[in-house]
């Protein structure tokens, strides 16, 4: 088994939110094996010497989307690409988010077991994913795109392979459809629980689903070992999903205190995504967006960062999501940083990207951080982070190196030692 040993670094200690130097990592086969000061007895390792470079864990995205830019969120509701030219633009999604420095993301709704086993088999090079298939929406909720003219019935279309939800409506419907994303693959189940900006017919205060069909859903996804992540803005929408045991709430921006508490009392995570809207805004025209989505972008814009005040203060989790559903927006991917740091400060936004991604994801203490037993998932940056959030913009323009699962994807240390995997066997990854 190879091993690695990597020198004269100075490593960013998420916990403790502080820079730490005098140690050296060594990376066995796929994990950290040892993290220690002074030097590593290691006469068989390749040695790395970063250059005084900061060493910290890769990048977790709870909420990303790897087939909407390709297929153009919320624009139409029947195809207008080829399945095989979607899963195309899938994988230089997926590549391009991995050069950026996310070694992890959350699918929020689109991408399949399919898509995570080609990145595990090398034949997308991309991050770690865990996906949620299709997401779960009522009759005229945000995952029904038919505009208020389409007379036409949802099932015409829900359950293309291209589309990133599905129409279910009434207990038995929604326990069915849980029920096979989980057959299919989902690594955690997505529900529509509130209106939403790119879905025509449903204003952003709508509140979707009944009691009991997310109770419904809940109870499923509880009994197959999972969980369910909700789209909600509102605090009643978001306050119901929360006390019928939904674990972690998409957006959220229009949450109220007494939410916030309800939110932290149970545990539950908030996944903001605010650089979308302010993508979405700049690139409205050009995308033709119109009035009644602007008008709606404007609501959930208006509350910006007083939510992430809010939340801060009840002591709610809060992990790093982005929601860049166009092929226009994706490259804004790490401007979340620069957003969130105006009220949390760099640490705990680099926090929120690392340990919480970990929790939300359910790998704690193997993803998000550097340490023995974790995952070798690295960054090299030419810098403090710490100091200067910009170091992680420019996709990843100031990442020198940036390894997965103990591999380089990128290497501008040592070029020659760059190890993206050729395409393996198609069995699938036990």
């Amino acid at each position: 088994m190879t091993e690695t040993l990597f020198k004269n670094f100075a490593l960013l200690d998420v916990h403790a939110g502080a820079l730490r130097a005098g140690l050296e990592v060594l990376v066995r086969g796929r994990e950290i094996a040892a993290v220690e000061e002074g030097a590593i007895a290691a006469p068989e390792a390749e040695v790395v010497d970063l250059g005084g470079r900061t060493l910290m864990p890769g990048l977790i995205d709870c909420h990303v989307h790897a087939i909407a830019p390709v297929i153009g969120a919320g624009k139409s509701g029947y195809p207008t690409k080829l399945p095989s030219l979607v899963h195309a633009g899938a994988g230089d999604v997926l590549r391009r988010t991995l050069m950026r420095g996310f070694t992890t993301v959350r699918d929020c709704a689109g991408a399949d077991l399919g898509h995570k086993q080609a990145v595990e088999h090398g034949l997308f090079t991309g991050p770690r994913m865990f996906v949620s298939g299709k997401a779960l929406s009522q009759t005229g909720g945000h995952g029904d795109f038919r505009n208020r003219a389409d007379l036409s019935e949802p099932c015409a279309f829900a359950h293309l392979g291209i589309r990133s939800s599905r129409i279910a409506d009434g207990v038995e419907e929604v326990q069915k459809a849980v029920r096979d994303e989980i057959r299919l693959g989902a690594d955690q189940i997505k529900i529509m629980a509130g209106g939403g900006v790119v879905s025509d017919a449903d204003p952003i205060d709508h509140v979707q689903y009944g009691s009991d069909e997310i109770a419904a859903i809940v109870d499923e996804a509880r009994r197959s070992h999972t969980y369910v992540s909700a789209h909600a803005y509102t605090s009643e929408c978001v306050g119901r999903a929360v006390e019928l045991g939904v674990r972690t709430i998409e957006h959220g921006n229009m949450i109220d205190e007494a939410t916030a508490k309800l939110m932290a009392r149970a545990g539950a995570y908030l996944v903001p995504t605010l650089v979308v809207y302010q993508a979405m805004k700049r690139h409205a025209q050009e995308m033709g967006r119109s009035p009644g989505f602007m008008a709606k972008l404007d609501d959930v814009m208006t509350y910006g960062t007083r939510m992430l005040e809010i939340a801060r203060a009840a002591g709610v989790k809060m992990a790093y999501g982005t929601d860049l559903a166009d092929m226009e927006l994706v490259d804004y991917q790490a401007e979340e940083f620069l957003i969130r740091a105006e009220v949390l400060g760099a640490a705990e936004v680099i926090q929120s990207a690392t340990l919480v991604g970990a929790e939300v994801v359910r790998m704690e203490g193997r993803l998000g951080v550097v340490a023995a037993g974790a995952l070798a998932d690295f960054l090299v940056v030419d810098g403090d982070p710490l100091q200067d959030l910009t170091l992680l913009q420019n996709n990843g323009e100031h990442l020198a190196a940036i390894m997965k699962d103990g591999r380089f994807f990128k290497n501008r240390i040592a070029p020659t030692n760059v190890d993206a995997p050729s395409p393996k066997s198609l069995e699938p990854v036990a």
